[in-house]
This record gives C-alpha cells, structure tokens and sequence, in this order.
C-alpha cells in the first residue's frame, strides 16, 4: 500500500463556482471523493489538502517527506507560474509529483504558458477538466502496479 498526497493550490476551492467555463462546474469535494476512492480501490491511501496561501503549501510539501508519501499530485494553480518556493520544497523533499492543471493553460493568456514545476515533474496533465486529476493518478497507479513483485 502507497501513500498518495494531492495538493491544491489557491482558489480551487471555488470549483464548481468560479469561471465554470475553463475549471468546470464539479466541486473540489467531488474530486477529492472521486480520487480517494480510485485510489482505495487499488489498495492504496489518498489524502487531499487545499490552500490559498503558499507557505501552507510549502509546509504540506515538506511534512510529507516524513510521512513516507509515494507520489505527489499537485495542481499548484497560480503559484505555478509564480512560485520558486514551491519548486525549492518539490526538489527538496524528492518525492515524485505529476503537475495537473484543470484548463489547457497554453489556450490561455500568455503568462501561463510558463511554469515552475514542469521540468521537475513526473508528467503534467492538462486540460482535460477534472479528469485531469484522474489521468494523473491513474498513471501513478500505473507505475505503483509496475514497481509491486
């Protein structure tokens, strides 16, 4: 059984609510169900954690090298493009990670097309609404079924 941890940054806990037109309308809660589920369904734990400030995301990143945490799924929202801070704790703690983001960020305006994780990352997932999330667990599990004797 693995550890799996995803991690939300700011303003994604107004999904569902908040520019439906390139988030969707399903609430983070939904989601965080939905992964938990797949997740114990392949024997594994899933836990969620949101914040709209980036020093709780840095904390999270960091306690999870103590908590023998698997793999990371982090949609870090704005702070992708911003934050160098949350790349520092990424590298740090060295725990695999897939970058999701929910809209297709290169049909978006310009300053998004930028990230600070993607060349650290596993993989990024983007796009695909939702579903993202679910791609990119999906292959984490993937590579947790490849890893097992």
């Amino acid at each position: 059984m693995a550890n799996l941890l995803v991690i939300h940054g700011p303003n994604l806990n107004l999904l569902g609510e908040r520019e439906p037109d390139h988030y969707g309308y399903e609430k983070l809660e939904d989601i965080n169900r939905r992964l938990e589920s797949i997740a114990r369904a392949a024997g594994h734990s899933l836990e969620c954690f949101q914040s709209n400030a980036e020093h709780a995301l840095v904390e999270r990143i960091q306690s999870a090298r103590h908590e023998c945490i698997a793999f990371i799924i982090i949609n870090a929202a704005a702070y992708t493009h911003t934050s160098i801070a949350l790349r520092d704790a990424l590298a740090a703690v060295a725990i695999p990670f897939v970058e999701v983001h929910l809209s297709n960020v290169y049909r978006r305006e310009p300053f998004r097309h930028r990230s600070y994780l993607s060349d650290i990352a596993l993989g990024v997932v983007a796009g695909l609404g939702p579903l993202s999330y679910d791609c990119a667990l999906r292959a984490i599990l993937g590579m947790l079924d490849r890893a097992l004797p």
